[in-house]
């Protein structure tokens, strides 16, 4: 679940990779029990700061979880 940038909220939850805002929001309004935070593994293209404005290929978000386990959370579909 690696990548290029981590970012720590209220020392309560990890977010990890080029994660849409959106998704942050929707995480932090509802976090799901047991979560430790979100992670999109890698540089996708097309996710925040990776987008070019014309190459986009869809890509999953993964919740992180606080076992150390994780599972699918949502695939974006577009650009944001």
């Amino acid at each position: 679940m690696r990548s290029c940038h981590t970012a720590v909220w209220r020392q309560q939850y990890v977010f990890e990779g080029h994660v849409p805002a959106r998704y942050i929001r929707r995480f932090l309004l509802d976090p799901p029990p047991g979560a430790l935070g979100l992670a999109v593994p890698g540089m996708p293209v097309g996710s925040p700061g990776m987008y070019d404005g014309k190459t986009f290929e869809p890509y999953t978000i993964y919740l992180l979880l606080r076992d150390g386990d994780y599972r699918y959370y949502t695939r974006v579909e577009a650009p944001e």
